[in-house]
Parts: C-alpha cells; sequence; structure tokens
C-alpha cells in the first residue's frame, strides 16, 4: 500500500481549473428524444448522430469481464490516448520528468517529446527486469510517471511482479503499467491491484488478443481519482460510433478471444521449437506475448532477406540489449510455416 502518494499534489493547476467540455445530451437520460442540440443532420444514415461520449454499456460489459467498477475504466483511443493524457494532466512541460525503462514500447518516450517533458531512461537489466535501485536513484521531486511495459515489448517478457510493487510502494507519483500483451501471459494483472494502489495506472488493450488493432480501442483501469481526471480533459466524442458497435458485440463473445490465445500460444510454442533448430538462430529469449525476440548471426541481413521474399519482421538489431535480435509475431500457421521455409534457405 502506498501510503504517501498525494494525487492533488501532482495534478496540473490547469488541469484541477478546468472546466470540460459538455453537451445537453450530457443532460438527458433518456434513449428516445427529438435530438436538436447537437447541430447534426437529422436523416438517419446510421452514422448521423455523435456516439455516447461515456461509452457506458461497454464500460458495463469490460467491468464485468475484467471484475472491477465501471468508475475504474477509461476507454480511449488506443493506450496510446491514455498515455498522451496521462502526461498532459500530470506534467509541467519543461519541469516535470517521467522514468522509462529501455528497451520499451516508444510511444512514451514520443508522447512525452510531444508534451516536452523530460524523459529519463533507467536501463533493464541484462535479464530484461527493472533495475529498481536505478529507477529510485533517477526519481526527484519532479518525477510524475514511471512506465512499466509487461510484458514487455520488445524483449516480450514479464516483469517480476515484486519489482514492481516496490516502486509502487515508494513513489509518489503515478506508476503505470502497461499490460498490452498481459492475454498472452501466465502472470496475473495488475489490475487485480488497483484497490490497493492509488497511483496504478493499468492499461490493456482491444488490438492484441482481441484482434481489433483496426479499431483502436484502449483501457486503462485506475483509481476514480484519475480516471475523473483523464475523463476531465478527453475529447468528448474519443470513441466513435462503429468502434462501440463492434467492441459491444465482441464482448458478448469472449470465448472468441480464447479461441484466438489458445491458437497463437500454439503456434508460439511450435515457432519457438522450429527456430531453435536452425543454424542462422543463436538465442530465443522467453516469451511471455504474441511475439518473440529472436537473436541470429546478421539481423540485417536476415531482416532484408525476409522482406525480399514478402515476409516483414521488425528488426531491433540497433536497439541497446536486443543487438543482433529481430522480433518475430506469431502468425496463422500457414504463415509460421512460410517464415521457417524461408529461413531454412537463408545463405
Amino acid at each position: 500500500m502506498n501510503v504517501t502518494f498525494n494525487l492533488d499534489s501532482i495534478t496540473r493547476d490547469n488541469v484541477k481549473k478546468l472546466a470540460p467540455y459538455s453537451s445537453a445530451r450530457d443532460e438527458f437520460s433518456g434513449s428516445n428524444g427529438i435530438f436538436l442540440d447537437a447541430n447534426e443532420n437529422p436523416f438517419n444514415t446510421g452514422y448521423n448522430r455523435y456516439p455516447d461520449p461515456h461509452q457506458k454499456k461497454m464500460k458495463e460489459k469490460i467491468a464485468v469481464l475484467k471484475d472491477v467498477e465501471t468508475k475504474n475504466i477509461f476507454l480511449g483511443n488506443g493506450s496510446d490516448e491514455a498515455i498522451d493524457l496521462l502526461l498532459r494532466a500530470f506534467c509541467e512541460p519543461v519541469k516535470s520528468n517521467v522514468i522509462i525503462l529501455p528497451p520499451t514500447y516508444g510511444m512514451y518516450e514520443v508522447a512525452a517529446n510531444i508534451n516536452d517533458v523530460e524523459v529519463r531512461k533507467v536501463l533493464l537489466q541484462n535479464n530484461f527486469q527493472p533495475d529498481t535501485v536505478g529507477i529510485q536513484n533517477a526519481i526527484d521531486t519532479n518525477t510524475r510517471l514511471i512506465f512499466f511495459c509487461s510484458p514487455n515489448n520488445p524483449t516480450a517478457n514479464s516483469f517480476q511482479t515484486e519489482l514492481m510493487q516496490e516502486v509502487l510502494e515508494k513513489f509518489n507519483g503515478i506508476v503505470v503499467v502497461d499490460e498490452a500483451y498481459i492475454d498472452f501471459s501466465a502472470q496475473q494483472s495488475f489490475v487485480s491491484k488497483l484497490k490497493n494502489y492509488p497511483n496504478l495506472v493499468v492499461l490493456q488493450t482491444f488490438s492484441k488478443a482481441w484482434g481489433m488493432a483496426s479499431l483502436r480501442l484502449g483501457m486503462a483501469f485506475a483509481d476514480d481519482k484519475i480516471i475523473n481526471i483523464l475523463s476531465k480533459i478527453k475529447p468528448p466524442y474519443n470513441i466513435n460510433g462503429i468502434t462501440q458497435q463492434i467492441v459491444l458485440v465482441a464482448l458478448e463473445k469472449p470465448e472468441n478471444v480464447k479461441s484466438y490465445i489458445s491458437e497463437i500460444l500454439k503456434e508460439r510454442a511450435k515457432l519457438i521449437s522450429a527456430l531453435s533448430a536452425l543454424p542462422l538462430v543463436k538465442h530465443i529469449y522467453q516469451s511471455d506475448a504474441n511475439f518473440i525476440l529472436v537473436k541470429v548471426e546478421d539481423a540485417k541481413s536476415v531482416y532484408n532477406y525476409l522482406v525480399r521474399e514478402n515476409i516483414v519482421v521488425r528488426d531491433r538489431s540497433k536497439v541497446e540489449l536486443c543487438e543482433g535480435c529481430i522480433r518475430i509475431t506469431v502468425g496463422t500457421k500457414e504463415e509460421n510455416d512460410k517464415l521457417l521455409n524461408a529461413l531454412k534457405k537463408f545463405k
């Protein structure tokens, strides 16, 4: 339990004073009215009305799925929107700083740079686990956010729970645990720990296991005080109507997602086994995600060769601690077989 955390002390003054945008429909609780308030086209095209700005129906279903209350859910235009809003709500441009743990997801640094917030980097240890001593040394009175990506991108491993909890319990700022790949991991989600840590924000997404990357829907779970601030500063209609419609249908059939996950995990195991037998593969790192990090003899050459074979992977060889590595997303059986056949012919 973090007993020192004070949300008010790190919230920007302009955000505290902000009066959020509201529409007349925010004040109307019914569903069958004559809507002459928002200057919409009155003719029913199927898309002529603005979507629910509060995404009530989606949050109700997600709350049941994740065993949280709706007040602890924020929905964003991808997790990237939540990342950006956290920076805008709690970081003073030029003055504040955030801590990231490279190698990690690139948008933390990009979003910080856009908001003119200093980025402090604490390199992961050689076993790809957080350096908690280094993190504590990097924290000062202007540190507002610490980003953990677990399972981590691009290394694919989960961070040790006790290491993240150690930071949560000592830091008077917000700890963001990005769980975009949690559905492929045996590790328990930090969503279950929300009641213990008022400074915890957990990010998840519909882009990976749910197979809805094109729809751009991210989730943030946190104490309701943090959620209220994010909701206060978000654009009013940040989740479009089509996304809400499609996701509501998908939420009725969570068994489909379980099927996707099962198939991906099965293919991941087969892919790791087959890659291990190839002479060009030097090491395969343990994966808790839907991708694997593979060290090969000449990553750039392998990458370029695969592109010529119309197979696109990610060259991570220039990333610190990932030297000589390519990152391979687990595809369908047919896609994985084509990849393996191509790599067997590589010279």
